[in-house]
């Protein structure tokens, strides 16, 4: 009977701990929303697959768009966790020019999420990328995460290039 009792104990304690931790994003989150709305758009509040929230922001111009995240484990202080950038090469193609930032934790999907609700709303086909020589130390994982967003990928192991496409129509 003790082990159960302190079993209970740890539980309420995991709870206290995982609330605290949301309470302390909850208002991170709100400051941080304040001061990103002064520079940039904000798109979106979201939730990694880890559970933690973030906020995910654009700066767009005409042949540019960023997509930017910030955690609200931390206060913002002008710099993201992570970034997708893109060029807009005509109506139908985005091309993807890089994906910046902390590895490993979700914020490339969402970012990735966001750039292709963000095509659709745009009635953009096409997004593409390459896949090149400094990529190859990790290619298996870029490999894997854009086939996880649903991307053709084609890669030459020998000539160390690469291409990624998604089609909104399929």
């Amino acid at each position: 009977m003790k082990s159960a009792f302190f079993q209970e104990e740890k539980n309420k304690e995991e709870l206290k701990e995982e609330l605290d931790s949301l309470e302390i994003q909850l208002y991170r989150m709100q400051n941080n929303i304040k001061e990103i709305a002064k520079k940039s758009e904000v798109i979106s509040i979201d939730q990694t697959p880890h559970d933690e929230w973030v906020v995910v922001y654009a700066d767009r111009e005409k042949d540019t768009w960023q997509l930017m995240l910030h955690s609200c484990k931390r206060a913002y202080r002008g710099n993201w966790h992570s970034a997708l950038q893109a060029e807009v090469k005509d109506d139908s193609t985005i091309h993807i020019a890089a994906i910046k930032g902390e590895e490993n934790k979700g914020y490339g999907s969402v970012l990735m999420e966001h750039l292709k609700e963000m095509a659709k709303e745009e009635n953009v086909q096409y997004i593409t990328g390459d896949l090149v020589k400094r990529d190859f130390d990790h290619v298996d994982r870029l490999q894997y995460f854009y086939e996880k967003h649903n991307f053709d990928v084609t890669i030459d192991h020998e000539e160390e290039y690469g291409e990624i496409v998604w089609n909104d129509d399929e």
